[in-house]
């Protein structure tokens, strides 16, 4: 069967098409009597709006900015080069995507970027950061402008599921799960390292880690969170201070997406025997690391799947359409130096 038009979509609602247009592009003037018509016959003949033909004909461009941190090394890059990948991708959807790095430590100027930004300009906003009330009031009143926003990576509590990224908790079950299991140690202790405790992935990973570990491996005990704050002294100088001092140590869990700095450090340590170690994202590194049995597993999430994940959200959001959530839905990998 052909696909209804506005033309039948008008001779089923008993209007004309250029009222129909005006239901479908939200305009006013039309009368709730006629608008619920119109939805009514919308209904009936399982009308789908070709969002991409009436956009071509008024020529609607979308300009979408990732707000990404300035710090990140290798995921980030990974993330910026599907971003210039996803650019290619949606071309005849009239989408250029634009790169703008924040101060990931500074709520303030985050909010501030957020506030600088103009429906006139900008369609959407994927931002990647730590959760605040500067943040989260920022986004919100980006919303209210009429500019699409979404939590990139980073989510924030308010948000819902307009966000893209990973269920963080099972993420950080998974990675207990993973450990425990090749662990050969009757008991020990796990060593667990984060760049930053104030961010909410961090915060999920270990919520789920803790639950799983303690429900299924009771015979290892996690050790409080270290901060590293991406810093190489003080990551080198809170990591040799664990190893040195605990002999009970059989596990390593590094919560970061960039594991380079916590690798590297436990790299130039004396061998710990049976130390099982897991960690986040794929990265160059993260795949040298797996080969050369620094890691022994890493839980990832795919880079360019988030990029055009985001981009659908936001274009949606802009023509007030909707996703498929099925194809939205960011799945937790497991990498092994096997399947790399």
């Amino acid at each position: 069967m052909m696909r209804p038009t506005t033309k039948d979509l008008a001779k089923a609602a008993g209007v004309s098409r250029a009222t129909v247009d005006r239901v479908l592009n939200g305009r006013e003037g039309v009368k709730q009597k006629t608008v619920d018509k119109v939805n009514a016959a919308i209904k009936e003949l399982g009308f789908v709006r070709n969002i991409q033909a009436a956009n071509l004909a008024k020529s609607k461009r979308y300009r979408f900015v990732f707000a990404l941190p300035r710090s990140g090394e290798e995921f980030l890059e990974e993330i910026v080069r599907h971003i210039r990948d996803a650019e290619e991708a949606f071309a005849l959807d009239q989408v250029r995507c634009d790169v703008e790095h924040i101060d990931e430590n500074d709520p303030h100027s985050i909010a501030a970027f957020l506030a600088s930004l103009s429906p006139d300009v900008t369609s959407g906003v994927a931002i990647m950061a730590p959760e605040s009330p500067q943040v989260r009031d920022a986004i919100f009143r980006l919303q209210e402008r009429g500019v699409a926003a979404i939590p990139f990576i980073s989510d924030q509590t308010t948000m819902g599921t307009d966000w893209v990224g990973i269920d963080n908790r099972a993420a950080g079950a998974t990675a207990a799960a993973l450990l425990g299991r090749f662990s050969k140690s009757d008991s020990g202790s796990v060593m667990v390292i984060a760049e930053s405790m104030q961010s909410r992935d961090s915060q999920e990973r270990r919520l789920g880690f803790d639950a799983e570990l303690g429900k299924s491996f009771p015979q290892l005990t996690a050790l409080p969170s270290l901060e590293t704050y991406g810093d190489e002294e003080r990551a080198e100088e809170i990591i040799t201070n664990v190893v040195n001092n605990d002999p009970d140590l059989v596990g390593i869990y590094i919560m970061s997406s960039e594991a380079k700095i916590p690798v590297t450090v436990l790299s130039k340590l004396p061998k710990i025997k049976d130390v099982v170690t897991v960690g986040h994202e794929r990265t160059p590194f993260t795949e040298a690391a797996l080969h050369d049995g620094r890691l022994d597993c890493v839980i990832a999430q795919n880079a360019g799947h988030l990029v055009r994940s985001a981009v659908r959200k936001l274009k949606a959001i802009s023509d007030k359409s909707t996703t498929h959530s099925q194809q939205e839905h960011i799945r937790i990998e497991i990498l092994l130096n096997t399947n790399l």
